[in-house]
């Protein structure tokens, strides 16, 4: 793999660059390509518009029983079909 120095980075940027860094857990020059990438448009993921991503991943395996029971009654409304709208 090829190796390039950029400069000029604004403190916006850079802020940005290791927000990305800290969120996914990689290195500063993973999350550079990363973002290169998506600028360049070569990272389809990113013009995926019915993708969910990874920001939720911090949120899987976190519920109780009791979360998920809660959770499970508060959209059973959704579950129900209204015969009148199919007529």
């Amino acid at each position: 793999m090829k190796q390039l120095s950029i400069r000029g980075f604004d403190k916006e940027l850079e802020r940005r660059l290791r927000e990305v860094a800290r969120e996914r857990d990689i290195s500063l020059n993973k999350a550079a390509v990363l973002l290169l990438r998506r600028g360049a448009g070569l990272d389809q993921t990113s013009w995926i518009t019915n993708v969910v991503g990874d920001s939720l991943d911090e949120l899987i395996g976190c519920w109780t029983r009791e979360d998920e029971k809660d959770f499970l009654k508060s959209i059973e409304v959704f579950e129900q079909i209204d015969e009148t709208l199919w007529s």
